[in-house]
């Protein structure tokens, strides 16, 4: 298999010039890791690092883009102090992705940033929605229409264990091989999960055949076991980049972490053909929106 994790040398959040090589790599699916780049923590914040700050109702902590804290526990200060932790985080992964991919800049929309303070090994989730199986990143109430899923990941956990990804075979590989089990796109069905209000907007034949893809990597068990893969363990410490839309990957183990999510319309990429809309379009052979 080729390599799909791209060591970068990068010690700062602001790389001096864009490197063609990299961003060919990110959109191609690769993983670009940073093992020398990290989020330094304010001595006031080593408190944080306990997974009694996420309420018990929330999977993760997040941080929405008007400045709203969703999942915390803990009296004002811990919140506040949460907020202001999490806040400068986005700050340095978006200086982050505008100084790699300048061009994406002007078109980037930002999502909540997240604080994930739980052991992922500990999580108990249907299979559906268990992320230690090897996937590509869909959500099935929220069609994104080709929209891309930029994610910039910070292991900070404090006592020196990695979070431990497991990632896959390219793109193109995974929708040669699922594509042809796909159940077939119905518009009347489409229709009918947006009116009753399952979806936030009316799914896309791309966003069907990408679930489809999600759904059945994960349920195969031969799959998640015999696919080629190379086990990843991200130091704390360091940065990833990947489009989690397109990068197959499994998260195994591993605990705190920070995690910025930014959309980018697929047309806007340096590479448009690149993108898993362009494959899974000249796949199909047919528009898919």
């Amino acid at each position: 298999m080729e390599q799909q994790i791209i060591e970068n040398p990068l010690s700062v959040w602001q790389a001096l010039t864009p490197d063609p090589a990299w961003i060919a790599a990110l959109e191609a699916g690769k993983v670009l890791y940073f093992p020398k780049l990290s989020f330094e923590l304010l001595p006031s914040e080593q408190a944080l690092l306990t997974p009694e700050v996420r309420h018990p109702k929330a999977r993760n902590i997040s941080l929405d883009a008007h400045g709203h804290l969703k999942g915390a526990a803990g009296d004002t200060a811990t919140q506040l102090a949460l907020a202001l932790m999490i806040g400068r985080f986005r700050e340095q992964a978006q200086e982050l992705i505008h100084s790699l991919l300048p061009d994406y800049k002007e078109y980037l929309r930002l999502a909540p940033t997240s604080y994930r303070p739980m052991q992922v090994e500990s999580r108990a989730q249907s299979w559906r929605a268990d992320d230690k199986r090897l996937h590509v990143d869909a959500f099935p109430s929220r069609p994104n229409h080709g929209e891309r899923i930029l994610r910039v990941f910070a292991n900070i956990n404090p006592h020196g264990l990695p979070r431990v990804w497991r990632v896959g075979e390219p793109f193109e590989m995974v929708a040669q091989r699922f594509l042809p089990r796909a159940k077939p796109y119905r518009r009347w069905q489409a229709n009918l999960l947006h009116g009753l209000k399952i979806t936030k907007s009316l799914r896309s034949e791309y966003d069907h055949l990408m679930l489809q893809l999600h759904d059945g990597m994960k349920s195969d068990a031969d799959y998640q076991t015999g696919a080629q893969q190379v086990t990843m363990p991200f130091a704390a410490g360091s940065v990833w980049v990947c489009f989690s839309d397109q990068a197959s990957h499994a998260v195994m183990s591993g605990q705190y972490m920070l995690e910025q999510t930014l959309h980018l319309p697929a047309q806007k990429q340096y590479d448009p053909a690149a993108s898993p809309l362009a494959i899974l379009t000249r796949l199909s052979g047919h528009s898919l929106l």
